[in-house]
């Protein structure tokens, strides 16, 4: 099907900014604002949904919302605090929110009055965590939400000549700030895009893709999510004939894909995950906190992405006063420590190639490379891995990461399968570096046709 605002390439990017994004496997993202004051409650009333969307489902009048930016002093912030501790988190690079759904804006934009230099801080917020996150030699991405509650111009839907004219100016608005963002912090390496699902915004597939065109005019090398785009018939995502519309496939928001899906792996993707279950914003209440994930589950997910050629985007919702949750601070300390020993497995490695999905955790390994990493997160109940090899390979060599002295004997079962025993090594997430060769040729066969096809 012939598309004028389709996919602009058949084929993943290999430039070196785009080399440089999908080495990196592991990234932060933040989501901060005016909801992270109230943080889920209204008028003593906890609300068990993503904070960040208090506004609709507390039924908060625009004016009143709007008022909270001015108690927004965030006193406790600190730039380079968030940063150092995204450094020791182990992240490559970082996701800011510069404008969510409700339309505040945490730089001082020129085409709106609802901003942080409007408020009790007066601060460009992303202006300094773009700074501080870069002295830390940490990538830094914006993300921007088309979807605006406050701007008058928005509109969920097209039905009437009122409408189209309305939300022209709004387009206009929304490309003007983008424009302002990218001549502000010219450093960034992309954007990642959101509340683009509403049909006004689908039945404007052209502004979309002007949009990323006008972008990459900016910033030479800039990546842009698939969530911006729509093409000519309101596809999102992918076009109407199936390709991939912006630079890497961002619809996994909360989930992940079938560990056992290399289909994948075909395009470059990233996962988006919450540290509770539902909220994106800092939720205070005690459903937010009764869901929250464990370093272990977290690890587990940053191996399970990479084994699949995708980056992972752990979200952190920092309080309303600018400082980070503790027990989000120490999950990140966690998380740091553990890819301090194990992050080989992860940085710069990808799917392990003719190597099946073990079911006990995950195989990674980097292009061109005969090493594959085992990253153990399920641990067998005998206390023995098993390691099934791909066709007429033998294990030479099994290494511990965390303690590459340690003497292992692999077991061979049968070609291409070996046992290696865990013995009484605590149940925590272990990675061993394995070291393969061509198998020699045996001389025995099985006389059971049933047991060897």
């Amino acid at each position: 099907m012939e598309l004028n605002y389709g996919a602009s390439r058949q084929q993943p990017r290999q430039d070196a900014a785009m080399q440089r994004f999908r080495e990196h496997r592991f990234g932060q993202f933040v989501h901060w604002g005016l909801y992270a004051m109230p943080a889920g409650y209204w008028q003593g009333t906890e609300y068990r949904f993503a904070a960040e969307f208090l506004q609709k489902t507390a039924n908060i009048p625009e004016p009143e919302w709007a008022e909270l930016a001015q108690q927004f002093s965030a006193e406790a912030f600190d730039a380079d605090a968030w940063a150092a501790l995204a450094a020791r988190s182990g992240v490559k690079y970082a996701t800011f929110t510069t404008k969510h759904h409700d339309g505040f804006c945490l730089w001082p934009s020129q085409y709106t009055d609802f901003h942080s230099g409007n408020t009790p801080a007066a601060r460009d917020f992303i202006g300094e965590l773009v700074a501080a996150y870069q002295r830390h030699g940490i990538d830094v991405y914006l993300y921007y939400s088309v979807l605006d509650w406050h701007h008058p111009d928005w509109r969920y839907r097209l039905e009437s000549a009122e409408d189209q004219q309305a939300f022209k100016r709004y387009l206009d608005f929304a490309m003007n700030q983008l424009v302002e963002l990218a001549q502000r912090y010219p450093s960034v390496k992309g954007f990642w895009f959101d509340g683009t699902w509403d049909e006004s915004v689908k039945a404007n597939g052209r502004w979309t893709w002007e949009v990323e065109q006008r972008l990459k005019e900016l910033i030479p090398g800039l990546i842009v999510s698939s969530r911006l785009r729509a093409d000519d018939l309101g596809a999102r995502h992918r076009d109407s004939n199936g390709s991939l519309m912006g630079d890497y496939e961002s619809g996994y928001e909360r989930r992940l894909p079938d560990p056992w899906d290399r289909s994948v792996c075909e395009q470059d993707w990233e996962a988006c995950m919450t540290i509770p279950q539902a909220s994106w914003g800092y939720h205070a209440g005690p459903w937010a906190k009764r869901t929250r994930k464990s370093a272990a589950e977290l690890i587990d997910m940053i191996a399970h992405c990479t084994s699949l050629s995708g980056n992972f985007l752990l979200n952190f919702g920092p309080r309303g006063d600018g400082s980070i949750d503790p027990e989000d601070a120490a999950l990140a300390e966690q998380i740091g420590n553990w890819l301090a020993q194990n992050g080989a497995a992860i940085y710069g490695k990808g799917v392990a190639t003719n190597w099946s999905y073990p079911g006990w955790g995950y195989y990674t390994q980097e292009a061109d490379s005969e090493t594959v990493y085992a990253v153990v997160t399920k641990w067998p109940t005998a206390r023995r891995l098993r390691l099934q090899l791909p066709a007429g390979e033998r294990l030479l060599a099994a290494t511990l990461l965390r303690e590459p002295a340690l003497q292992l004997n692999p077991q061979e079962l049968e070609t291409s399968l070996f046992e290696l025993e865990l013995g009484n090594s605590s149940e925590e997430t272990l990675v061993f570096e394995l070291t393969t060769a061509a198998a020699e040729e045996q001389s025995w066969t099985e006389p059971n046709p049933d047991v060897m096809v």
